[in-house]
């Protein structure tokens, strides 16, 4: 600094001003807060608002809301227009509990100690600040006016009023007034001329950095609103808006980069921008992840990661989470087996809306999940009561409740004929009267029908009845019939849906011995993944081809890790495979 500005420093207070501002600003906060504290003492207005600035932000001070909320309205009384500005936001965003700022002729004191809380705004007196702001011509205050004019409280609305300020704003060159006044239009568009011009003021908000504008024209350039269709500008700016905390745009954001939807597809960086929108509270990206981790994307499946995210959604009360979650801990896949946790998910999943979770209740019977007398009673009735009206969930649940006795008594012939009637739209209970038919359970045995009930619940995608019919079309117990190529496909279908018996018969199909081609490395693959999930016989069989090279890769040290594994759950073969490795280890002597 020039002796020439010391010089002036010591002797003007306009001088010192400028000082403590080059201090603040060349990396000095400290010695130029310091110096902005004794100006600000002696009634200087700028000097008052820097030091609210600096109380607020942090800057050569340990931040204060209570010190900073004090010195900026002080200097909004001294008639500051950008304190002004800055109170009216403080208003307009919330200020504490107990946060009360007195006038100048109280000392400029709290009247108490505000306790830490949610924040309380007050519309009211952000309208009477930001009014003064905006009338001696700030065009940032001139949009905060607009903004309380359109979303304030019903006596202070004003939607005319606020587009004239929006307006007034937008002239000036503020980007909030540019995004308050694309807002407006898109409140009442009704011509692409509209939609047209909502897009060129948003595009005029994002030179501000307005994670919200960003976000909007996404949406428009995804749909062609306005703006010709364009994936790949709607990528580009939902990743701007995501970057900027927009969690809607790192949801779109997320699914798009998954997809390969207008940006090239990359499964890591989809599962980071999904992360953080589920992180925010966006409940449908924590569903998807959960999917994601269910099913396996680029990488193998991983149930326990799933449920974590299926119950950060289900929480929220989504559906399918909650759907998710209960039939996970139906099985025991990603969490322990709980029947009644199970229950309690089905239950949110219903409440929700998901048509499916009620019938899901049949498999938690089956599962053995408790209930009272009282509440067994009351679901028998409220079944039967749905079931005498045609809704097939409830005649699909009524079965169930004969077939297990849940008032007390079973029932076999009553549960038969219901699985019958709901076996016409509900997949579940064509799979279990097939199973009743298999059995002859209420009904005279007739493995031809109960075959057909069967694979239509098979081909319908439900994994239990595609275990059930390949093992049948394997054997070919029924009327002789055998199809190992559909068996296989069956397999492979539930297998990638998480069944793990599924997964261990589709391996020792493709290791040879059926109708279909040998297939070894694909054989090691899916005892892999059986293994993985604790199958015994996977373990025994995916140790027997890394020890012997079974599929082109001999590995002995895996091997007997999983060997090991499998003995330790009493795979009788898991033994004599090991014995089979030790003899042929060389002595150490030799």
């Amino acid at each position: 600094m020039s002796l020439k500005r010391r010089l002036s420093a010591l002797l003007s207070s306009r001088g010192k001003l400028e000082y403590a501002i080059h201090l603040t600003e060349t990396g000095q906060a400290v010695q130029g807060f310091a110096l902005l504290s004794r100006l600000a003492a002696t009634g200087d207005a700028e000097a008052a608002f820097r030091v609210g600035r600096a109380y607020l932000d942090g800057l050569g001070v340990p931040p204060s809301l209570e010190d900073g909320a004090r010195w900026i309205y002080q200097a909004a009384e001294a008639g500051h227009i950008e304190a002004a500005f800055v109170l009216a936001t403080l208003y307009t965003v919330g200020l504490p509990e107990g946060f009360e700022i007195r006038t100048a002729s109280e000392g400029l004191d709290l009247s108490h100690v505000p306790q830490a809380g949610p924040r309380h705004p007050d519309f009211h007196l952000g309208l009477r600040w930001a009014k003064i702001a905006a009338d001696a011509g700030s065009p940032d205050a001139q949009a905060l006016l607009g903004y309380i004019l359109t979303n304030g409280p019903e006596d202070l609305r004003d939607l005319a009023q606020a587009r004239s300020w929006y307006d007034r704003s937008a002239a000036a060159g503020c980007s909030q007034g540019h995004l308050g006044v694309a807002l407006s239009i898109l409140h009442e568009a009704h011509t692409d001329e509209d939609l047209s011009s909502a897009a060129r003021h948003l595009t005029a908000a994002t030179k501000g950095g307005l994670g919200t504008a960003f976000d909007i024209l996404g949406r428009m350039y995804e749909s062609g609103s306005g703006v010709p269709r364009d994936l790949g500008k709607a990528a580009s700016y939902f990743h701007q808006a995501a970057e900027r905390n927009i969690v809607t745009a790192q949801a779109r954001y997320g699914l798009m980069l998954l997809e390969g939807t207008g940006t090239p597809r990359h499964y890591g960086r989809a599962e980071t921008w999904l992360k953080r929108a589920a992180a925010n509270g966006d409940t449908q990206s924590a569903a998807l992840l959960g999917d994601l981790c269910a099913n396996g994307g680029d990488l193998p499946p991983n149930l326990v990661e799933a449920a974590k995210w299926y119950r950060l959604a289900a929480e929220q009360k989504h559906a399918g989470a909650a759907r998710a979650l209960g039939l996970l801990y139906l099985t025991g896949n990603g969490v322990h087996q709980d029947p009644d946790v199970a229950a309690h998910w089905f239950k949110v999943a219903s409440e929700a809306g998901d048509a499916h979770a009620d019938a899901d209740f049949g498999n938690l019977i089956l599962a053995g999940a408790s209930a009272t007398p009282d509440e067994k009673q009351a679901l028998h009735a409220r079944f039967e009561k749905a079931a005498e009206k045609g809704d097939l969930v409830g005649a699909y649940n009524l079965g169930v409740c004969f077939a297990e006795g849940v008032t007390g008594t079973k029932d076999g012939r009553e549960a038969a004929r219901w699985m019958q009637k709901a076996a016409d739209g509900v997949v579940n209970a064509q799979y279990w009267y097939g199973r009743m038919l298999l059995e002859g359970r209420g009904v005279q045995p007739d493995p031809t029908q109960a075959l057909y009930w069967m694979e239509k619940a098979a081909d319908a995608g439900m994994a239990e009845a595609q275990v059930t019919v390949a093992g049948l079309l394997v054997d070919g117990s029924i009327n002789g019939r055998q199809d190992h190529e559909k068996a296989l496909t069956l397999y492979r279908k539930a297998a990638e849906s998480g069944n793990v018996d599924a997964m261990f018969s589709l391996a020792a199909m493709y290791g040879g011995g059926h109708d279909v081609p040998e297939n070894r490395p694909q054989a090691q693959l899916w005892f892999r993944k059986a293994a993985q999930r604790g199958n015994g016989l996977a373990q025994m069989m995916l140790g027997r081809y890394l020890v012997r090279g079974l599929a082109g890769v001999t590995d002995p040290v895996e091997g007997r890790i999983w060997l090991e594994r499998a003995k330790a759950q009493n795979i009788r073969d898991a033994e004599a495979e090991l014995a089979l490795l030790d003899e042929a280890q060389p002595d150490d002597d030799d």
